[in-house]
């Protein structure tokens, strides 16, 4: 565990709580249950509970409750989804978590411009529904359905990252209360601009240490004219990280390529009830027109077979394709659930894709190694891959191998040009990793943090120490 539970009974002077009960009312608990929700995660780091709860509405509401929180001396903590898996939400030094949730409505879509604004809390599955109508969709899918101010907030990717990037090219701009609860607006919908410092960029990643994003202006993408996708299983995770490798070298434009190894692909067939062949296994999908879909796929299934790999199975009908995508975007739950009880640690890294099959195969053979059960999946288009461990939570002795195993997985990517973490942020986690990878950049960042939140009270504790 990274650190000790902190007590139940929150620790806030009453007259604080009386101010915020004043302006919140209701949306105002100190209940220990809906604390407990917001102090806890789905990864392996102790609780760390938050001594109230405010459930705000608007952006004036959470400028109310920095004001406030500020006056006080109070730590601030945004919370949307309860996502992020580097604990990158826990309110480790207690104070007040700020539930945007409620915050979940379409501002504005702009169909002949490609981009919409939604409030922070809108969950991008809610958004895509609502711009389906428009022949446009949002394509970043870190897989859990999180709140678009949360992936903003931990520079999300995912699946569809190899051909339409991550967050930081899907945001234009941001509405952000800062530390001193103002509210400023980062850019306009330019699509470009050289005016001034890219503060768009500097609060998407932040993970709420330099101030909570409550409006996200966003880049859209048409609905591609045809969408396929494709299954692939291999005789050696060497030859389906050369296929994905070859492709993107002979230009195909993958939408998304995920390798799933055999120990996953075992997991995922027993938790999502698929039969599909127990090896490794690259999952595909195609977008653009008939005849473009219909080139990539014979491209990529002749390297395929060129490479080991069996029977390329494909499928145009959205039911498979949603059934497919739904068992990738459940392979953590699958991974750890391979144990009953068993709690996860999931780690990733991204490396140049050329250094991708060598850090893959030496990560299996460290694990391969060792006694405690983990899969390896990723997105290996960009060069993104992760670990995802099932700990028993009373082997103390399996927390310690894993962090061994993790300490090379790591130092092995930074040793390639590669980084601690290509999509999860650095939360509590890889704060050590971070100074590792970027050594003296890291002061710069503290500069900033002292600079725009001289109290260190926005997220404190996340990303480095002060």
């Amino acid at each position: 565990m990274i650190h000790a539970p902190r007590p139940t009974r929150p620790r806030l002077d009453e007259a604080f709580v009386a101010r915020l009960r004043q302006r919140f009312g209701d949306a105002l608990t100190v209940s220990e249950g809906i604390r407990r929700q917001h102090g806890t995660s789905e990864a392996h780091f102790a609780e760390a509970l938050p001594d109230a709860v405010v459930f705000a509405a608007s952006t004036e509401e959470v400028a109310d409750c920095v004001r406030l929180c500020v006056a006080a001396g109070v730590a601030i903590v945004p919370f949307g989804a309860g996502t992020s898996i580097e604990g990158n939400a826990l309110p480790v030094h207690g104070g007040v978590s700020i539930n945007l949730s409620r915050m979940d409505a379409i501002l504005a879509v702009n169909a002949g411009d490609f981009d919409c604004t939604v409030q922070a809390g809108c969950r991008r599955e809610e958004l895509n529904t609502h711009l389906r109508d428009t022949g446009l969709f949002f394509p970043i899918d870190p897989g859990a359905n999180a709140t678009i101010g949360g992936m903003a907030s931990t520079r999300a990717s995912g699946t569809n990252a190899v051909r339409y990037g991550t967050m930081r090219e899907a945001v234009l701009s941001l509405t952000v209360v800062t530390a001193d609860g103002r509210v400023i607006r980062t850019a306009t919908r330019a699509r470009k601009s050289a005016a001034g410092y890219d503060l768009t960029r500097l609060f998407v990643g932040s993970e709420g240490t330099l101030g909570i994003i409550t409006e996200v202006t966003l880049r859209l993408h048409p609905i591609p004219e045809q969408i396929m996708s494709a299954v692939c299983g291999f005789d050696s995770l060497q030859g389906a990280v050369d296929t994905v490798v070859q492709s993107i070298q002979c230009g195909v434009p993958l939408a998304r390529v995920e390798i799933l190894d055999d120990k996953q692909i075992a997991a995922v067939n027993r938790w999502s009830r698929l039969d599909l062949p127990e090896v490794t296994t690259l999952f595909f999908e195609f977008h653009g027109s008939p005849a473009g879909v219909a080139e990539q796929v014979e491209t990529v299934a002749a390297l395929a077979e060129g490479n080991g790999g069996g029977a390329f199975a494909w499928s145009n009908q959205p039911e498979e394709r949603a059934r497919l995508w739904k068992a990738r975007h459940e392979a953590y739950y699958a991974a750890v659930n391979v144990r009953p009880g068993a709690v996860g640690w999931t780690t990733d890294v991204c490396v140049p894709i050329s250094r991708l099959p060598e850090c893959i195969l030496q990560t299996r053979a460290d694990i391969d190694a060792g006694a405690v059960p983990a899969t390896i999946l990723g997105h290996v288009g960009d060069g993104n891959f992760h670990v995802i461990f099932s700990i028993d939570p009373e082997r103390p002795d399996e927390f310690e191998a894993v962090e061994r195993i993790n300490r090379r997985l790591v130092e092995r990517a930074i040793a390639m040009d590669g980084t601690c973490t290509g999509e999860h942020g650095i939360g509590i986690g890889k704060q050590d990793w971070l100074v590792a990878e970027l050594g003296d950049a890291v002061d710069t960042m503290r500069v900033l943090k002292r600079a725009l939140d001289p109290n260190n009270l926005m997220n404190p504790g996340k990303i480095f120490s002060l």
